[in-house]
């Protein structure tokens, strides 16, 4: 369906060499045109697309134009905007269908991007007619999203530089340059260490404890590579039922250490040792890690924690640490009992004295179905992909008052599927679902931006998302079976896209997840995964695979009372990532990480390796072996924008778990139905819909109407008995 509420196509003038009709990153009038899309494409369209962002640029930075929105911001507005949905569709493309054209022109044009976000950042001209712009009388006046996004606009300004003179500043934009190819090559770095791995299993013996369907996967992947028995790979969906299910523990160690050495030196097979691994991130992350102190340095902060928490809610590095800090000593004798218990049972139950590393997820996996007499494989044939997309689709058109049904558009890969938001009648916005592993796709799950809703000379745009997953495509003629992790994922990166596809802030820098402090953006996806224990819900989107019949209540009853198995240690887990995170952006200094015992230079990553022994000595009560080297492939911190901002996760955790205790609240109310649905129409308004417009704290309390509380965090993750509890230093 063709969409009609975007503004025309850009024009190019004559002597440009490229027109919408012939390259499809120049044609704005509707949706991404994928089928047209070609890597050759991408150099032609950002000649054009940057030109003009310097003729707008030059223009509005002239005396003769008046200091007005629709003067002086709208025009520059309109060629970034442009400039930003062409390179994002590269972008994407280039997470989801990874080629070696593709990434040929993403790299040699990444440079080019990079610089012109430096020039305009750094632009005095341009910063000091946004100050004349702040300061005048009529900036009151103007409405509150468009304030904010000027004062934003003014923030950013400062920390891309705008203030810095010669030559801090060209080092600076040096910088920049350099951090975006880092970030580029660490993200390859893990994608092709992934796909480099395959372990071939021709003993059917050693699938023993494997169920069915991943049998037939490994089967048919062996199949597409024209060989016999069964290929097993480390994309997630072949990965995660070896170490939960394989009783073959020579074939779990195999795959973990795979795993956990991707793009790392250890990752070098034996015969190859002394030879370095090209795929290696550890010189990568200390390059990263020099370039970000510098770049604080030049800012004017002690470190980039500092500058990276301008923009969050989180006040200071400090402020983040104690937070930190505070929630592991309340879930540290909930791990420690996690810990015991499962040791207990593995050497009295499974004859292991020891549990080894790629042990746990197998012996915990065998704990949970002994206690609660179920498995994750067993939920799983419930979980049919088309009914939890109905399940879910039917929930939020409930809660936010919209319908969503299938719509037709141009899609990268036969898998993805396309679908449109209603209201009354009204386009909304539409979305892509990508949700299959395979080898051209980067690891994990993410929402991402096509467009923002803006309008524009009278035209209203309306957003639109990518929405990514990576779990196990169909087997046979079986549909896609989800476990309930899966759906959980699936609920969560929904919220994400609720966020910016719901928004109701028709200014760009602020509309959709645009302008939302990064501590404050995973509110709405975590938030959403709470539904996928509600036992109306998960009925409603569970059918079993073979009989059709739904998920029974009393398997759901022990899955629930299973919620918080090992919940002490999968937090500890989480804080533990995260202080890492901190102390390493606030406190590590790759100017001086010393020598070795020997007295020669360190290896690469040597420092920031103590530095993570360091944080799991304090926090952690699961100690990964000294060649583990998860920190190489920590995409999240060193190469998508979480730096010094991974405990995001457990910052909006508060919000998210307080959020949803309204829905509690309402629940237990004399009329469950009428209070659901006023707290669904209150969430929508002063969360989802108010998108970057405020302080994300003010659209907090506007909806709970007082502070966060961190007590329904403690309750659902059923932690509740340790907050009085001293912490623990068994």
């Amino acid at each position: 369906m063709t969409d009609t509420t975007t503004k025309p196509a850009v024009t190019t003038s004559a002597a440009d060499s490229q027109t919408a009709s012939d390259n499809p990153l120049l044609d704005f009038s509707g949706l991404p045109r994928f089928s047209a899309f070609d890597p050759k494409h991408v150099g032609p369209a950002l000649d054009v697309l940057i030109a003009q962002a310097r003729e707008a640029l030059e223009k509005v930075t002239q005396d003769a134009v008046p200091l007005t929105w629709d003067e002086f911001v709208e025009p520059l507005d309109d060629a970034t905007e442009r400039l930003g949905r062409a390179w994002g569709i590269v972008g994407h493309l280039n997470s989801v269908a990874d080629s070696p054209a593709l990434r040929e022109a993403f790299n040699a044009n990444l440079p080019r991007i990079t610089q012109f976000w430096t020039e305009l950042s750094q632009h005095e001209g341009l910063f000091a007619r946004y100050k004349a712009f702040a300061a005048q009388p009529a900036f009151a006046a103007l409405s509150a999203p468009r304030r904010r996004t000027v004062e934003n606009a003014l923030r950013d300004f400062r920390l891309g530089g705008a203030e810095l003179k010669s030559p801090a500043r060209e080092r600076f934009a040096e910088i920049q340059d350099r951090h975006a190819a880092l970030s580029q090559r660490f993200s390859e770095n893990v994608l092709d260490a992934t796909n480099a791995f395959a372990l071939y299993v021709d003993d059917e013996a050693r699938l023993d404890g494997l169920h069915a369907d991943a049998i037939e996967a490994a089967r048919e992947a062996a199949q597409a590579d024209g060989r016999e028995g069964w290929k097993f790979t480390l994309q997630f969906p072949s990965y995660l039922p070896v170490m939960q299910y394989a009783n073959d523990r020579a074939l779990r160690e195999a795959m973990y250490r795979a795993y956990s050495t991707r793009a790392s030196a250890e990752a070098v097979a034996p015969e190859d040792a002394g030879k370095r691994n090209a795929l290696d991130n550890a010189p990568v992350i200390d390059e990263l890690l020099a370039l970000r102190r510098e770049e604080a340095g030049l800012l004017g902060y002690r470190n980039y924690a500092e500058v990276s928490l301008v923009p969050k809610m989180a006040e200071s590095p400090e402020q983040v640490a104690g937070f930190l800090r505070d929630l592991a000593a309340r879930a540290r004798p909930f791990a420690e009992r996690d810990l015991k218990e499962l040791r207990e049972f593995a050497a009295a139950e499974l004859g292991l004295a020891e549990l080894a590393p790629w042990d746990m997820a197998w012996a915990s996996e065998r704990l949970k179905e002994a206690r609660y007499s179920f498995s994750d494989q067993q939920v799983k044939q419930y979980f049919q992909l088309p009914r939890v997309l109905d399940g879910l689709f039917g929930l939020v058109g409930r809660m936010f008052s919209v319908s969503i049904r299938p719509d037709q558009t141009e899609v990268w890969h036969p898998d993805v599927r396309f679908f449109r938001i209603e209201r009354d009648g009204e386009l909304v916005g539409q979305f892509w679902l990508d949700l299959y592993a395979r080898a051209s796709k980067r690891p994990g799950a993410w929402m991402d931006d096509a467009r923002g809703r803006r309008r524009h000379a009278g035209s209203l745009q309306t957003p639109a998302a990518y929405l990514v997953c990576n779990f196990q495509p169909p087997v046979g003629k079986r549909p896609a079976l989800l476990t309930h992790d899966d759906v959980t994922t699936l609920f969560h990166e929904f919220g994400h896209g609720l966020h910016h596809l719901l928004t109701r802030i028709e200014d760009a820098g602020v509309s959709g997840i645009s302008g939302v402090e990064w501590d404050a953006v995973e509110l709405p996806s975590q938030f959403m995964e709470n539904f996928c224990w509600e036992w109306d819900n998960v009925r409603a989107m569970t059918a079993h695979v073979d009989t059709g019949e739904p998920l029974p209540r009393e398997l759901f009853d022990r899955m629930l009372a299973a919620r918080n198995f090992q919940s002490g240690m999968q937090t500890l887990r989480q804080i533990e990532f995260s202080l890492f995170d901190m102390r390493l952006h606030a406190e590590y200094d790759p100017a001086a990480p010393g020598t070795s015992a020997g007295g020669e230079a360190p290896a690469p990553g040597a420092a920031v390796q103590a530095l993570l022994d360091e944080v799991r000595r304090e926090v952690a009560v699961v100690i990964p072996p000294a060649w583990n080297r998860f920190q190489n492939s920590f995409s999240h911190i060193f190469a998508g924008g979480y730096s010094a901002g991974y405990y995001s996760y457990k910052w909006a955790e508060v919000l998210s778990a307080d959020a949803y205790a309204a829905f509690e609240e309402a629940m237990a109310m004399p009329d469950p139905a009428a209070a659901v649905a006023e707290t669904g129409r209150r969430f929508l308004a002063e969360i989802l819909s108010v998108g970057g417009s405020r302080p994300a704290i003010d659209s907090f309390r506007a909806f709970r109407g007082r502070d966060p509380q961190i007590d329904a965090l403690l309750r659902h993750n059923g932690m509740v008995e340790a907050s009085d509890l001293e912490p623990s230093h068994a």
